[in-house]
C-alpha cells in the first residue's frame, strides 16, 4: 500500500514539473493603472506643468519602443525623435513578454522622474511579486528585457538639456516695466520654468517653429486693443461674481455654467489655500495630468488593447511635451502683464479673478495650447465626435462632464481661462491657433503606425 502512494505521488510530481506555466497578462487596464500611479506621485509632489510633462513623456516612449519592436502594426519612433537612434533589439526566440516589459520600463523610467520614488517603488515591487509567482522565468527574461530599454532611454533622455536649466538664472522681474510680467498673489511665486523653451523639443524644428503672432502691444488707453481685452476679462469675472452672488441669496445649488467650467478645467497645482497666518497648496492635476485622464476614458471606452493604450498615451504625450515647450518659449519671450495685475492696477485695485493667477506671464494661454493640440491627437485616434464623460476631477470634489468630441473639450478649456480671469481672449485665441498647428504637425509627421 505504502509503495502504491509513493508511487502516485510520483507522478504527480512528475506531471506537476511537466506542466506548462502560463503567460503572465498584463493589459491595457494595468497600463492605465500605471500612469494614474506615476499621476497621483506628481500631484503629490506638486511638479509645475512643464516638468510634468517630460515626467509622462520619456516612459511612454520607452514602453511604447518596446511594444514597436517586431509588431506587425506599429513601427519605432527611432529616426523620427531628436537623438533616439536606437535600443536593445528584441530577439523573437527570447521569451520576453512585451507587454511586461512594456511596463516594466515605464515603471523604470518614471522612477527616475519623480521625487517620491519609495512609493513607485512599492508599487513596482507589489507587480513584481505578483508577475513572479505567476511565472518566475518569463518574468525575469522579461524585466531585464525591460531594464535594458530603460536604461538606454535614461541616457537618451539626460542629453534634452534639462539638468542644465536646473542651473541657469532665475526670472528677472522690473517693476518699472509696464507691462511686463509680475508675481501675483497669494504666494507672490517666481516665474516658474523660465528656461523651458531651451528644452530639446523630440518633433518640431526648435521651439519657436510654431510662433503665434504677437500678443497686442502694452497700452493703458482705453481705446487701444489690450485695455479692451482686459476689460473683457474684468466685465466677465464681475458677471459671474454677480451669478454666484445671487446663487447663495437664492439659496440655489445650481453653480452658475461659467463657474463650473472655470473651476473643472483649472488644472493648478500651485494654488494655495490660506488660513490665517498659514498658507498651503491646494494639490491639483495640472493641464498634462487632465489630458493622460481622458486618454484613459478613451482607452476604456473603447475597450481598447494593451497596444494601443501604449500608442495613445505616447503620442498624446508628445503632444503635450511639444506644446509646453512651445507655449513657455513664447510666455518668456512676449513676457506679457497677467489680468489680475494689469486690472488692479488699471481698472479696479479691488478685483479679484475666479481662479489664483498661475506663476508665469500670460502670453499666450498654456491650457489652450496644450488641450487643442491633445483633441487633435485622440481625434486622430478615436475619431471625431467621440462622446465621453470626464471624470479627471472627481478626486478633487468636482463633478463628471460630459463632452461630445474631444475638440468641444478642448474649446471649454480654453474659453475656461477668459472666465477664470487669467487670461485675456487674444492669448486664448491665439493659443488655440498654436496649439490646433502643433497637433496638425504632429499628426502629420509622425508615422507610428504600419501602412
Amino acid at each position: 500500500m505504502k509503495s502504491k502512494i509513493y508511487l502516485l505521488g510520483l507522478i504527480t510530481l512528475f506531471f506537476i514539473s511537466c506542466k506548462k506555466e502560463n503567460s503572465i497578462k498584463v493589459t491595457a487596464n494595468d497600463y492605465c493603472a500605471a500612469v494614474d500611479t506615476v499621476t497621483g506621485i506628481m500631484v503629490h509632489d506638486i511638479f509645475s506643468p512643464p516638468v510634468a510633462s517630460r515626467i509622462y513623456v520619456y516612459p511612454n516612449i520607452a514602453a511604447y519602443e518596446i511594444m514597436a519592436q517586431n509588431s506587425t502594426k506599429y513601427q519605432s519612433l527611432q529616426g523620427q525623435l531628436k537623438g533616439l537612434d536606437s535600443i536593445p533589439k528584441l530577439d523573437p526566440k527570447s521569451g520576453v513578454n512585451k507587454n511586461l516589459a512594456a511596463l516594466v520600463a515605464h515603471i523604470e523610467v518614471s522612477k527616475m522622474l519623480i521625487f517620491s520614488e519609495d512609493a513607485l517603488g512599492k508599487y513596482r515591487d507589489s507587480l513584481y511579486e505578483k508577475w513572479e509567482n505567476e511565472n518566475a522565468k518569463e518574468f525575469l527574461v522579461s524585466k531585464d528585457y525591460g531594464l535594458k530599454v530603460a536604461d538606454r532611454i535614461k541616457k537618451w533622455m539626460g542629453k534634452d538639456n534639462y539638468k542644465q536649466t536646473r542651473t541657469f538664472s532665475k526670472f528677472s522681474v522690473y517693476a518699472n516695466q509696464p507691462g511686463r510680467w509680475q508675481p501675483t498673489p497669494p504666494a507672490y511665486m517666481d516665474a516658474v520654468e523660465p528656461h523651458w523653451g531651451e528644452i530639446r523639443t523630440l518633433v518640431m524644428d526648435s521651439a519657436s517653429q510654431f510662433k503665434p503672432i504677437a500678443p497686442y502691444p502694452f497700452s493703458t488707453d482705453k481705446k487701444s486693443a489690450f485695455y479692451k481685452d482686459a476689460k473683457e476679462t474684468y466685465d466677465v469675472g464681475n458677471m459671474i461674481s454677480e451669478k454666484l452672488i445671487l446663487m447663495e441669496k437664492n439659496k440655489s445649488n445650481v453653480i452658475p455654467e461659467e463657474s463650473a467650467i472655470c473651476t473643472f478645467w483649472d488644472c493648478n497645482p500651485y494654488a494655495t489655500v490660506t488660513q490665517g497666518h498659514m498658507m498651503f497648496a491646494k494639490k491639483k492635476n495640472s493641464p498634462d495630468a487632465h489630458w493622460m485622464n481622458i486618454t484613459k476614458i478613451a482607452l476604456k471606452k473603447n475597450k481598447s488593447d494593451f497596444e494601443t493604450a501604449v500608442f495613445a498615451y505616447t503620442k498624446t504625450s508628445i503632444g503635450v511635451f511639444e506644446s509646453i515647450i512651445s507655449c513657455w518659449n513664447e510666455k518668456f519671450r512676449s513676457n506679457v502683464v497677467r489680468p489680475e495685475t494689469y486690472i488692479n492696477q488699471n481698472i479696479d485695485e479691488n478685483w479679484r479673478p475666479q481662479l489664483q493667477t498661475p506663476p508665469f506671464p500670460e502670453y499666450t494661454s498654456g491650457h489652450s495650447v496644450i488641450s487643442s493640440c491633445s483633441s487633435l491627437i485622440l481625434t486622430s485616434i478615436f475619431g471625431d465626435n467621440f462622446s465621453y464623460i470626464d471624470d479627471s476631477e472627481v478626486p478633487f470634489g468636482l463633478p463628471k462632464r460630459p463632452f461630445k468630441s474631444f475638440k468641444l473639450a478642448a474649446a471649454e478649456a480654453s474659453i475656461s481661462r477668459l472666465y477664470g480671469g487669467i487670461h485675456y481672449r487674444a492669448a486664448i485665441e491665439n493659443g488655440v491657433a498654436q496649439g490646433n498647428n502643433i497637433g496638425n504637425y504632429l499628426n502629420k509627421k509622425l508615422k507610428m503606425l504600419k501602412k
